[in-house]
């Protein structure tokens, strides 16, 4: 079965009340300076009009450019579920059904990987595709698609150590033992998964590994290293590591939004709050590591900051998730610091000014150690992007794509 866009957008059968969250565009809107208003309605305008050009053109899943031209996955990678996440908030955003329909022809692309047992990705792959999808057409299709994900996902829990295993196939010994920050984003597909099918093992095990990635991951500054490494036999602690970031000690900084982000959702959807306490520590060190022109630098540790190169994917990121933590904390400032960072963006690193350019977000960069993608576009800063601005003006919108409730 499938519903129009207009029931979807005036019923509630979405989700639950947003808490503190502004319940209507317009409301949104009157909180938000009208500069800031005008700013991110127009970037979102560009973002609409460069959809329109590339995306038909479109027939894989783009993993990020090469002389501003998109590279493609043909199974997605981890980065899949964005392609279709962003012509999602497209069609949110314009109403246009081209967009829609482009959603769930590249979502069914995704199909075979609902049984991918070799990483903890599945979140990004399946929340802002699939469940998505599910949530504003009313298919079930997608709904038992992303559940079968779910239980995909939780074979790589470490009852030893409390954790989802990262990298690496079940068999193979290698990185058995690794966690990384990026997971916390991939638990809410395991919140989604209990909700619909009434089992709490799935948010039993999200919660446990955000417990143990609580304990070990924030350092007394806020700050948080790439990696942490377990003893997988055993679940001992071994260590902070890093593969993205500069260092061990340092703080990668698409990693601490991952974290801020993160955390936030998982506090949403337990109501634990020691998990918003810790989505706190982690925001308060990364705006106070921010340089004035508001962009990310890929590592805030790192020697040459801050004038080292920019990520503005963690900015994307960053945003959301202060936007959330805002409406959760009840906090404006963190509100005001989104959108300082969505306006940054959106002023200093879109690519209105090539005429070459597929992405809509330039200056992010992918992996500085192994100088895989220094300041290029990727597609999570697109989605990102457009999901924050549409956290702006479009809340109720975007809470009927993503669920923005708290626990139930």
């Amino acid at each position: 079965m499938e519903i129009s866009r207009r029931s979807v957008l005036t019923t509630a059968a979405g989700a639950a009340a947003l808490y503190a969250v502004p319940t209507t565009a317009a409301q949104a809107a009157e909180q938000t300076p009208t500069s800031v208003v005008r700013t991110l309605r127009a970037a979102a305008d560009y973002a609409i009009g460069k959809l329109r050009t590339v995306a038909p053109g479109v027939t894989a899943f783009p993993v990020g450019t090469k002389a501003e031209k998109w590279v493609y996955s043909q199974n997605g990678d981890w980065v899949g579920g964005f392609w279709p996440g962003t012509l999602w908030m497209a069609w949110l955003h314009s109403g246009d059904d081209t967009f829609r329909t482009l959603a769930l022809d590249s979502a069914k692309k995704l199909a075979a990987r609902q049984t991918d047992t070799t990483t903890h990705d599945l979140g990004f792959l399946f929340y802002p595709s699939w469940v998505t999808a599910w949530r504003l057409t009313g298919d079930d299709t997608w709904r038992a698609g992303a559940v079968r994900a779910a239980d995909s996902l939780i074979r790589r829990y470490n009852s030893n150590g409390r954790f989802i295993r990262a990298w690496g196939a079940l068999n193979d010994p290698n990185n058995a033992g690794r966690v990384i920050m990026d997971t916390m984003m991939n638990l809410d597909l395991l919140a989604f998964a209990s909700e619909q099918t009434g089992d709490g093992k799935y948010l039993d095990i999200a919660t446990e590994h955000a417990n143990t990635a609580q304990r070990v991951f924030p350092r007394p500054d806020g700050s948080t290293p790439h990696v942490y490494d377990f003893d997988p036999a055993t679940g001992a602690p071994i260590g902070p590591n890093t593969v993205q970031g500069y260092s061990p000690t340092s703080c990668w900084a698409r990693g601490q939004a991952w974290g801020i982000y993160g955390f936030t959702t998982i506090h949403r959807r337990t109501g634990d709050q020691q998990f918003l306490t810790t989505a706190r520590r982690l925001a308060d060190y990364a705006l106070g590591a921010l340089t004035a022109d508001h962009v990310p630098v890929w590592d805030y540790r790192a020697p040459q900051q801050p004038y080292d190169v920019k990520d503005a994917s963690a900015g994307a990121i960053m945003a959301c998730g202060l936007l959330d933590l805002s409406a959760a904390t009840g906090r404006p400032e963190y509100r005001e610091a989104a959108l300082r960072l969505l306006t940054a963006l959106a002023k200093t690193c879109l690519t209105r000014n090539s005429t070459r350019a597929e992405a809509v977000v330039a200056r992010c960069t992918r992996n500085r150690p192994a100088e895989d993608g220094i300041e290029i576009s990727l597609p999570y800063a697109d989605y990102y992007f457009l999901e924050g601005i549409l956290r702006v003006l479009q809340p109720q919108d975007v809470d009927r794509a993503i669920d923005l409730s708290g626990a139930k």
